[in-house]
């Protein structure tokens, strides 16, 4: 692709890289093929093609619309393109560059601004969504029915293991999860704990940084991710094997912190340690003996890739193979690669697309009859559980029991 961009957008480090990702495109076409909201609107604006023409045009003329802006927005950022794509395109980098310039150019409505205002002021901080989730749970009765289906019950979970053990990891336990599903992370410690490996904690309520800036809040965002370094970079120094997540989505951007400070001299070096000790907590588990959670019996489920596993991770298939050896049996998924419509904040903002994209996702996985669907991703969980009677589940929780 050639591009004629505006010389002062192409003089700062942002406009070459976009220039870059702009030229690598050859105009294929293949992305369309496993775009979720393609797929869903046919529009060749709501593709990554047409997303990748859009951009190009606001950075060679200086300006957006808010046509621009709404069909940036509608943009999942599943990846699934990246997967697709031949020539390598980084369209999750270029798509991020875009909605930066679009959102400097065009003033949202009062509406979106406060409700992205609040999600960048309420998800990040784990007692402020604590308190807003007990709040929902105590009058859930008094809601709208759609929205009571959004709001879990309250969970009751033991303790996490105490055994030291030679070989360490450092669990990031994130903002939303613990409150949500904090039967996750307990799981993943006790199974961690069965297999010598002791779960170390920072006792902070730590956001990974996609939120904010995943909402375009980029200061706040950065700022976070440096203060998650400076707090994380100790337990390197311990001898922490790895750092870990049990939410494919907080483990994918952490892995971005090379990316994301890769500019800033004073971090970039050790941004790029703590991505480089990041792993999903599925790689870890790969390479391990899991004999001792085997079944007894072969039970079937269906289970869902989230798009921050399969392909901003590429590690699709992993937890598959896991859960395989195990003796679980998985149900085909057809169209395993679209997005359920989670997507962060994603079902918040978009609800009508997403709900399209759940309900989509769950005929395709309840095609074969499952007893539970399993996933990776605390997003995915629960968007999808607000839409079927059919237990949602994350994946760890299969190997070891609620009750540990």
């Amino acid at each position: 692709m050639q591009t004629k961009i505006i010389p002062d957008l192409l003089s700062t480090p942002t406009g070459r890289e976009a220039d870059d990702i702009l030229r690598s495109c050859v105009h294929c076409g293949f992305c369309t093929a496993t775009c979720p909201t393609y797929q869903l609107l046919g529009d060749e604006l709501d593709g990554p093609r047409g997303r990748i023409y859009l951009i190009k045009e606001m950075m060679e003329s200086n300006q957006a619309t808010a046509t621009t802006l709404d069909h940036l927005d509608r943009c999942l950022s599943c990846r699934a393109c990246e997967t697709t794509c031949p020539s390598g395109v980084a369209y999750a980098h270029l798509a991020e560059i875009g909605k930066t310039i679009a959102e400097q150019k065009v003033k949202r409505p009062f509406k979106q601004r406060v409700l992205r205002g609040l999600l960048i002021r309420i998800l990040p901080y784990r007692a402020r969504f604590s308190f807003f989730l007990a709040l929902g749970q105590r009058f859930k009765p008094l809601l709208p029915e759609k929205l009571q289906k959004k709001i879990p019950a309250r969970q009751q979970t033991p303790s996490f293991p105490t055994t030291q053990h030679q070989r360490k990891v450092l669990l990031i336990e994130g903002c939303v999860q613990p409150a949500m599903s904090p039967e996750i992370d307990i799981a993943s410690a006790g199974l961690l704990d069965r297999l010598g490996i002791e779960t170390m904690r920072t006792q902070m309520a730590q956001c990974c940084g996609a939120v904010e800036n995943h909402l375009n809040a980029k200061e706040a965002g950065l700022n976070r991710v440096r203060a998650n370094i400076d707090a994380w970079l100790p337990f390197l120094d311990l001898g922490v094997e790895a750092i870990i997540s049990t939410a494919s989505a907080c483990a994918l951007e952490i892995k971005e912190y090379g990316y994301l400070l890769r500019l800033d001299p004073d971090y970039a070096d050790k941004a790029a340690r703590i991505s480089n000790a990041t792993k999903d907590i599925a790689e870890i588990l790969h390479g391990e003996d899991l004999s001792p959670f085997k079944l007894t019996e072969p039970k079937r489920i269906a289970f869902h890739a989230p798009c921050t596993l399969q392909h901003g991770q590429k590690l699709n298939g992993v937890v598959e193979s896991i859960l395989t050896h195990i003796g679980y049996e998985l149900s085909p998924v057809q169209d395993a690669h679209l997005c359920c419509g989670s997507a962060g904040s994603y079902s918040i903002l978009q609800p009508e697309l997403a709900e399209q994209l759940r309900d989509h996702k769950l005929a395709a996985l309840t095609t074969g009859q499952p007893e539970l669907i399993a996933t990776a991703n605390i997003g995915c969980l629960h968007h999808m559980q607000s839409g079927t009677d059919l237990s949602v589940q994350h994946w760890l929780t299969l190997l070891m029991p609620h009750e540990y």
